[in-house]
């Protein structure tokens, strides 16, 4: 049957926003004739914010720079204009750096060093709040990159980021910093601390996207189960053609072709299987039409709430109260993304950027790296929804930090479970960009399962399965560092055939995180560990319970 979640009414708070009593909706003429396309949600299908889930993979990365370099970093004026229009807190950056740049001794410079940080994570903020709007070159370039003086680079690093390709040409959910904060600031995405964001009473939008988030995951769950209804349908359908295909086989008697024999004792049962089969599509095609009646009346919700969003599109009104909140969010991340003992300077300089351009985390550099990691783990970017296994890729932030980790923000909104977007962190300027996106993704595992799985995680599944290996070691500390690094070790050498982590944990990470098909054929060449591994998913493949 369909589930309590897509039946009933209209949500009231839905149907108050669209001026309706709510109630059913009537199902259209023709199924599929005014559906909404797959990539829904407010956005063109092309727009990194919408999800289609029938992608199956990233774009191939063509150019990661341009031919030619923009001038900016070679304007003389670029620090005076960065540093302009944002009042007396500007003044202070300037000061503290000058002492900073010019202190001669190394206690006074590490002094100095400190003393900035505060300050410009101030006057940072200043210039988020102008990110939705008409930002200058050299402003963006500062949220982008933290780029605050070019002078403190040389010429070949100022050549490199001049070059950087500034618009998401591959439209994946990539964000920089100052695409992220106006993607907020403008409601296309809601932010990443709905606690504790209050949205301002003028803007209605932020409020009906809010809304439009609940409708799509209910939307969302409607679909997989009208997907699941129908596949289940046709499987009968198949099932009973075969059956009638049997019944009308028949055998020559011997000697008189005129004739042919009985009903074999096979095709005698297989009457009976047709008695069967008729009565499940009997019972499937009423929770089919239940389906497609809760499909209608969800997706004309989504319909009238985009429709309303585009009617006032007109009059959008930036949240400065959400930007203001997500960027202390943000201030966070990058906290925990450099870690204790890590380098905290939030500007690029020449004394701590020495990076070859492929370690830089600009855009294209890590979509290359996520595509290679969903060439190794199969299902790095999968949830599962009513047994339905939806690609879906995170939101990728790119904070301008000399971090060494990624991390996973959000394993999903609360309000769509289905199809809505993780959130995970990279750091541009770490000493190994591929395992700053290794501990990410490795987060964005361990938090899914471990959300997904709620009271039971310790008992189910892939956390289910390593937190009663870690309680057999007696292990002491952060149970998801030890995960993290475990996934690091699987995805860098047993991905290469080289054993290195506990029996256990590779055959919970073989089963719960497996290796594309390929990567497995590989594998069970190499030795017996992993042939015994392969030959248990063809034995399960076999059962019922797989």
């Amino acid at each position: 049957m369909a589930d309590n979640n897509f039946q009933g009414g209209m949500d009231p708070e839905l149907a108050a926003l669209l001026g309706t009593a709510g109630g059913g909706a009537d199902l259209p003429p023709e199924f599929g004739s005014d559906t909404l396309d797959s990539n829904y949600g407010g956005q063109d299908n092309k727009e990194a914010h919408g999800v289609d889930l029938t992608s199956v993979g990233f774009p191939e990365v063509k150019k990661r720079l341009e031919a030619k370099p923009n001038s900016y970093f070679n304007d003389p004026n670029y620090y005076k204009t960065a540093l302009s229009g944002e009042g007396d807190i500007s003044k202070r950056v300037h000061g503290t750096l000058q002492k900073y740049l010019t202190a001669k001794d190394p206690k006074d410079r590490s002094v100095y060093r400190q003393q900035f940080i505060a300050p410009f994570w101030e006057f940072l903020s200043g210039i988020a709040r102008k990110a939705p709007g008409n930002l200058l070159q050299q402003k963006k370039f500062l949220l982008r990159f933290g780029i605050l003086h070019p002078t403190l680079l040389n010429a070949e690093v100022r050549n490199f980021f001049a070059r950087v390709v500034v618009e998401n040409e591959l439209n994946q959910p990539v964000y920089y910093l100052d695409e992220w904060l106006k993607a907020v600031g403008t409601s296309a995405i809601r932010p990443s601390t709905t606690d504790e964001v209050k949205i301002a009473r003028s803007n209605n939008q932020a409020k009906m996207n809010q809304v439009l988030e609940k409708a799509m995951g209910k939307l969302d769950g409607s679909r997989g189960l009208l997907r699941a209804k129908s596949q289940e349908r046709a499987g009968l359908e198949s099932y009973l053609r075969d059956k009638f295909q049997l019944i009308f086989e028949h055998t020559p008697v011997d000697e008189f072709e005129e004739a042919s024999m009985p009903y074999t004792e096979s095709q005698k049962r297989a009457f009976a299987d047709i008695q069967e089969l008729i009565k499940s599509l009997f019972r499937v095609d009423r929770e089919l039409e239940i389906s497609v009646r809760d499909f209608y009346q969800s997706e004309s919700e989504v319909i009238g709430l985009r429709q309303k969003i585009e009617d006032e599109g007109a009059s959008v009104v930036v949240d400065m109260g959400a930007i203001d909140t997500e960027f202390e969010t943000i201030r966070q991340m990058a906290k925990m993304s450099v870690g204790r003992q890590g380098n905290h300077f939030p500007i690029l300089t020449g004394e701590y950027f020495h990076l070859p351009p492929g370690e830089v985390g600009i855009r294209e550099n890590v979509i290359s790296l996520l595509a290679r990691i969903e060439s190794i783990d199969a299902e790095a970017f999968c949830r599962v929804h009513r047994n339905q296994l939806n690609r879906i890729v995170p939101y990728v932030i790119l904070l301008p930090a000399y971090g060494d980790s990624g991390i996973c923000w959000e394993p999903f909104d609360r309000f769509n479970r289905a199809t809505s977007r993780s959130r995970i962190v990279i750091p541009m300027y770490p000493k190994n960009l591929y395992l700053a996106v290794l501990s990410a993704v490795a987060d964005l595992r361990w938090q899914v399962c471990k959300e997904k799985a709620s009271y039971y995680w310790m008992e189910e599944g892939l956390t289910g399965y390593y937190y009663q290996w870690f309680q057999s070691q007696k292990l002491k500390g952060d149970i998801k560092e030890f995960f993290i690094q475990d996934y690091i070790t699987w995805m860098t050498k047993e991905a290469e055939g080289i054993q290195k982590l506990d029996k256990e944990v590779r055959g919970t990470f073989w089963r719960y995180m497996p290796f594309t098909k390929e990567v497995k054929e590989r594998l069970r060449n190499r030795n017996l560990v992993y042939q015994e591994l392969y030959q248990r998913d063809v034995n399960r493949s076999m059962s019922d319970g797989y």
